[in-house]
């Protein structure tokens, strides 16, 4: 049974709220010096730039004929490959604003709907962006501006991610992408007498009942868990399938593709074998977990290596093989230009430069950011990458064969929603509660979630 809902929570329909809000967000009492300059009302929805978690960058001088905005989440290394950039084009200024990522996005959703202080460019991360094509008139077209002579320069699933369901409308141009691997500790599985090296672990975990199989050893040998908490083992097996909660109509499917359902289930099963423990993301005990080896595995985005790395500097026994069963992706972003920018032609000649293959890799040696153009996969300073945190492998070519396997998946405006009361669902399974009655509730909890 398809259920279709409606964006309950359109642009159009909270401007007047957004309205309301953004003076909340303004933090520099009408001075819009350092928010692009750009001739639009930035008021509205103007970034607090004396709020300790906004960075801001100016690139470029004050005195530049083209003054560009670029509102970013997370640490993204732009501003610097920007000074590149800028001394090709001095008649160019870009004011960069990085925040984290829920305040960028309610920012940039409060400027959209008020129709002024939007920037000139704006990421959108990748479970977000549908929830923007609701408001197609709000953004420039890229294809407008040319970006099919671009469109294969990028992976095909992940160009057609940015676009609007009939692929005539160009939301964004994809940046980094999130290809999903198998961390593992290599010393847990030699203490449960199994195989180690990379290679040997991929042969040994080719299937998610290998993965099961591997598991219960590991368990009996060792008495630790395969897995350290339930999201990341669903969100493995989520991201593998063809279709997720949504279909392009925005339909809940979950009650007609068995594929989530698939995936919550048998990550109950291993749950409820001992398989899967119950470190919350985030929390001090994963990460140390991740520097103790309290768990033989971890299923995660390339974008995971670095918080391995920040939460176990001096563990060596960290690697990295392929997913059972093939790769999917989580994580990633866009970069949209809002249709309020009085200089979109120009932020789109910066955008074709920052996110051309040269430079995407430049951001993945300085920042990790995973490329989402396959070209530079083939590039020999990506071909002779090794990362010794993870006993010399070339890790970079792990995550490219991930990359290389991923699909286009439709994820509805709602995803978040619903994926949110999936994850709670496993955290009652874990808790003893029946996956069989559990899994009726969580149905029940996103109709009601998604319809009111």
């Amino acid at each position: 049974m398809k259920r279709k809902f409606g964006l309950i929570s359109s642009l159009l329909a909270f401007t007047l709220i957004a309205v309301g809000c953004g003076d909340n967000n303004n933090g520099n009492d009408g001075d819009n010096e350092n928010n692009g300059n750009n001739g639009n009302n930035n008021e509205a929805a103007a970034v607090n730039e004396e709020d300790e978690d906004v960075e801001i960058t100016e690139v470029g001088s004050d005195d530049a004929d083209v003054e560009l905005s670029f509102w970013l989440f997370g640490a993204t290394g732009y501003p610097e490959l920007a000074e590149e950039y800028i001394e090709e084009n001095p008649n160019v200024s870009i004011n960069f604003q990085e925040i984290e990522m829920g305040d960028h996005h309610n920012n940039l959703f409060t400027a959209l709907s008020a129709g002024s202080g939007a920037p000139d460019m704006a990421a959108v991360e990748v479970s977000e962006i549908d929830g923007y094509k609701d408001a197609q008139d709000r953004f420039v077209n890229l294809y407008d501006l040319g970006a099919e002579e671009i469109e294969g320069d990028f992976l095909d699933w992940t160009w057609e991610n940015g676009e609007s369901v009939d692929g005539d409308f160009l939301f964004g141009i994809p940046t980094d992408i999130g290809p999903t691997v198998m961390f593992y500790r290599a010393d847990v599985f030699e203490e449960a007498g199994l195989p180690s090296e990379p290679e040997e672990v991929e042969e040994l975990i080719s299937t998610w009942d290998d993965y099961k199989e591997v598991a219960q050893t590991i368990l009996d040998e060792t008495g630790k868990p395969m897995a350290e908490n339930p999201e990341t083992v669903f969100n493995a097996k989520r991201d593998q399938a063809p279709e997720a909660y949504f279909n392009e109509e925005d339909e809940l499917i979950l009650e007609d593709s068995p594929y989530v359902e698939e995936a919550f289930f048998q990550t109950s099963e291993m749950i409820e074998n001992g398989h899967i423990d119950n470190f919350g993301m985030w929390t001090p005990e994963w990460g140390a977990g991740m520097a103790d080896g309290d768990f033989a595995t971890l299923l995660a985005p390339a974008w995971m290596q670095g918080v391995i790395k920040g939460n176990a500097p001096d563990a060596t026994e960290w690697r990295v093989a392929a997913m059972p069963e093939g790769g999917g992706n989580w994580g990633g972003s866009y970069v949209t230009i809002p249709a309020e920018s009085d200089y979109a032609e120009e932020a789109y000649e910066f955008l074709t430069w920052l996110l051309a293959p040269e430079q995407q890799l430049k951001a993945f040696e300085n920042m990790g950011l995973f490329p989402s153009a396959p070209s530079v996969y083939d590039m020999p300073e990506f071909n002779e990458y090794s990362d010794e945190y993870f006993g010399g492998q070339n890790t970079a070519q792990v995550f490219a064969d991930s990359a290389l396997e991923g699909e286009h998946v439709h994820k509805g405006p709602q995803y978040g929603d619903v994926n949110s009361e999936i994850l709670a669902g496993l955290d009652n399974v874990y808790d003893g509660i029946d996956p069989e009655e559990e899994w009726e509730d969580v149905l029940s909890r996103i109709e009601q979630r998604i319809n009111r």
